[in-house]
């Protein structure tokens, strides 16, 4: 099965659920693309990364969102967003999605001939 990035979900995520709520005005809406983009981060960060890293980058994507909003007041929405964003996607592919996934042949070897 081949791997999902979760850096690039994890960005979707939080800047797909931001853009959603803002413009269709229903924030229900943008909370089901953060928990839909958070589900299936997830579950790639438990299957390649193991479950404390998991519940680590979950924590994160949680925190990324909630802080947000605090740094919203200060810098602005959509620059707050992205910098959660970044600091998430950062975090993913440092923890989980820089790994090999095990499917990649690492071998030098020569084939052998028939």
């Amino acid at each position: 099965m081949a791997r999902i990035p979760t850096a690039a979900v994890t960005a979707g995520g939080l800047v797909g659920g931001y853009a959603v709520a803002r413009w269709t005005r229903r924030r229900p809406l943008g909370g089901a693309v953060l928990a839909a983009a958070g589900a299936v981060a997830a579950r790639e960060w438990q299957r390649y990364a193991g479950v404390p890293a998991a519940a680590a980058l979950g924590g994160l994507y949680v925190a990324g969102f909630a802080g947000s909003h605090p740094l919203a007041k200060k810098i602005g929405a959509w620059p707050a967003v992205l910098a959660a964003a970044g600091v998430v996607s950062t975090a993913a592919w440092l923890v989980s999605d820089r790994l090999p996934s095990g499917d990649e042949d690492w071998s030098c070897e020569k084939p052998e001939e028939l």
